[in-house]
């Protein structure tokens, strides 16, 4: 079986915050795992930049890292801030909007 962990040393502990920076009008990501069952990533995103409304195959578990985000699962608003996290359901409608730079941890299960 290959090795699923990308960008990150094993028996090492990480910062994952620390792991992607800010940039000016972007959203950078750093891919940590993928495969056909879990994907996992980090994000940051500058203030006002946005994933626009999707659907995943996935149940997604999103992870504020940093900053203050706005995710919205099937037309309602939920603001997040550092520490805490929410649940976007498979196949349900959902985007992600930086209300300042945000930057979040992103774990698919499919």
């Amino acid at each position: 079986m290959a090795d699923i962990m990308k960008n990150m040393k094993k028996a090492e502990v990480l910062k994952l915050k620390e792991q992607v920076t800010y940039q000016e009008g972007q959203i950078i990501s750093k891919t940590l795992i993928q495969n056909q069952s879990v994907s996992m990533t980090i994000f940051s995103f500058a203030k006002d930049e946005e994933i626009s409304t999707h659907e995943s195959g996935g149940d997604a578990l999103v992870t504020c890292l940093d900053g203050k985000g706005k995710i919205t699962i099937d037309g309602t608003d939920y603001e997040l801030h550092e520490g805490e996290s929410i649940v976007m359901p498979a196949k349900l409608p959902h985007a992600v909007y930086a209300l300042e730079q945000f930057k979040m941890l992103l774990v698919v299960v499919f």
